[in-house]
């Protein structure tokens, strides 16, 4: 068992090897475009390249394709044909050169979205609201996993590490598990074209934290779902496994969310912060129905502990990491700026929370 092991590793370790040299081969002309869409579940994402006679200068020039929607969850085996629409271009951080990753909506062959697509009406609320000017910025919170299952640099077999203090933007090998994973990530998004605003270490060991934003409307959603793109892909190469679980160890250890920053041009300017504390009494107002779509199993998570409020009661406060939404001390100071909304789970759809978010404090659905 153990020398299997052992071989497998190295396979591994030759394969990155041997990639590395077949990427530098000439392409004679050809373009590959991989085409990324979310699968049935809300949660998987799926892909399949496509090889372009010429290069895309636009989101225009690239051609609707499909794929078999039986073996995803998103048709039945009768009438298969999910089509794939183009909707964002990304560098390709893997391949390199001139090639491209391509985000995609999925349609049905009339035309409308299919179930999974969430895109879609997230897209119709970001245009209705386009003069308000929208600012997100998430932050995005995962666990490594190595291939026993448990959480990387965890007692293999079995048991705990330390307590949670000295993991939080740690530093060492007995605090930071898997940075060599997170800082590729990191440049490959950047390369990617993504806004990474930063990233951390997080207070569960195991446990990272990448942020995205600034981004304006519908391009929050499209950039979180390409850097989870890019992150699956990784974990290929470094052999580990990445779970947005919002409880992954359950007992006295930190969740994860994707706490969700937010703030229109009235709250950003002068006089802004009376639209803030507005936004959230709105929020307030609708706090069942915002958690109830805020991720999977997040009940696990908000517990009004381990820097949560509870799932079943809405708070704001200053600078109050066990609030539901929390105004940073900067924004009380200047009287503008954002708030943070720290309810969404780390496996939350951006496009729900983001349609929610603007729904409730910029249409008052």
């Amino acid at each position: 068992m153990e020398e299997s092991r052992v071989m497998e590793d190295i396979f591994f370790i030759d394969h990155n090897i041997w990639l590395d040299h077949f990427n530098d081969l000439d392409q004679n002309g050809r373009y590959l475009a991989e085409y990324i869409w979310i699968g049935g579940s809300g949660q998987d994402l799926r892909s399949k390249t496509k090889s372009l006679l010429s290069k895309p200068n636009d989101i225009e020039d690239l051609p609707i394709w499909n794929f078999d929607g039986s073996s995803t969850g998103q048709a039945p085996g009768n009438d298969s044909e999910v089509l794939l629409k183009p909707v964002a271009i990304f560098k390709d951080p893997f391949r390199r050169g001139e090639n491209i990753l391509v985000l995609c909506e999925c349609l049905k062959p009339d035309g409308t979205p299919v179930e999974s697509n969430t895109r879609a009406a997230c897209k119709e609320v970001m245009d209705k609201v386009k003069d308000q000017e929208p600012w997100f910025g998430m932050e995005q919170e995962y666990s490594l996993m190595a291939k026993n299952g448990r959480p990387l640099g965890w007692p293999s077999l079995g048991g705990f590490p330390s307590a949670q203090g000295p993991y939080y933007c740690g530093n060492g090998a007995n605090k930071a598990f898997g940075r060599a994973f997170v800082e590729a990530h990191y440049k490959a998004c950047l390369y990617a074209g993504i806004q990474v605003s930063g990233i951390n270490a997080e207070v569960m060991p195991s446990q990272w934290e990448f942020q995205v934003g600034p981004c304006e409307g519908i391009n929050m959603g499209d950039q979180l779902w390409i850097a989870r793109y890019i992150m699956h892909r990784l974990g290929e190469l470094f052999h580990v496994t990445i779970t947005f679980d919002p409880k992954v160890i359950s007992g006295d250890w930190n969740g994860a969310g994707c706490h969700t920053n937010f703030s229109t041009k009235a709250m950003r300017e002068k006089g802004g912060f009376k639209e803030i504390m507005i936004a959230t009494e709105k929020l307030r107002k609708n706090h069942k129905l915002h958690v109830k779509h805020y991720g999977e199993g997040n009940e696990r998570r908000l517990t009004g502990k381990h820097e949560t409020a509870s799932i079943d009661v809405f708070s704001v406060g200053v600078a109050d990491r066990g609030a539901s939404i929390r105004i940073p001390r900067d924004t009380e100071r200047d009287g503008c700026g954002y708030m943070e909304d720290r309810r969404p789970a780390s496996n939350c759809d951006p496009y729900v929370v983001n349609r929610l978010m603007i729904e409730t404090i910029c249409l008052d659905l």
